[in-house]
Order: C-alpha cells, then structure tokens, then sequence
C-alpha cells in the first residue's frame, strides 16, 4: 500500500506503474533487465520471489539494460541471473542505471580474488 500511495502522490495510477517492466531471473540478484525502455521518475514493477516490487527508476533505462532493484554499495558483486557478472565501481541505489559507469570486471584481473 505504501507503494500506490506514493504513485497516486505523483498523478500516476497503479496500472501506469506495472505497465514498465523488468526482468528478475535469480532470488540473489540486485539487477534487474529492462523489458522496455523506462524513464527516469517512472515506477516499473518487477517479480523476486514470488513478490511484485515497485521502484521508481532514477535515470532513463535503455530496454536490455540493467537497473538496480536493491542498494548496492562499492565493491559489492553485482550478480544477474545469479550470476557475478562485475563489481560496483560507486554506490549504486535502486532505480540507476547499471552499466559501465558504476561496474567494473572481476574476472581475469591480478589483483582481485576469483568471483
């Protein structure tokens, strides 16, 4: 309920905000893949198990770009598909975009343990 009195509170109905998706594969991940392109203040909906969440995006999300669903903080793992898949370069909240901006590689580098 907390969720759709925030919508209403922005002139949006709940149907406008489950309208934008994005796609959670994994239970443990923090990124969720854009289903359509999402602009920045718009709410999109996501499932993560067995829930429906709502996040108002912070930037404009490209479809098949990530999007943070939880906080991430700098040098935490950033996992999609239950997957490490890179390492968040700066705190990342949810709703940002997550790209080559605030990610970087884990893999094949000296000077980080294996992921």
């Amino acid at each position: 309920m907390l969720f759709v009195t925030c919508i209403l509170k922005n002139s949006m109905t709940v149907m406008e905000a489950v309208m934008k998706h994005a796609l959670v594969v994994n239970g443990r991940d923090n990124v969720a893949n854009a289903l359509d392109d999402i602009k920045k203040g718009v709410y999109f909906s996501f499932q993560l198990n067995n829930s429906e969440n709502i996040v108002k995006a912070i930037d404009d999300i490209k479809f098949g770009f990530k999007v943070a669903i939880k906080p991430i903080v700098k040098s935490e793992n950033i996992i999609k598909y239950g997957c490490v898949i890179g390492a968040a370069s700066t705190d990342i909240q949810p709703g940002q975009c997550v790209h080559i901006h605030n990610v970087e590689g884990t893999r094949g580098r000296g000077d980080k343990g294996e992921a």
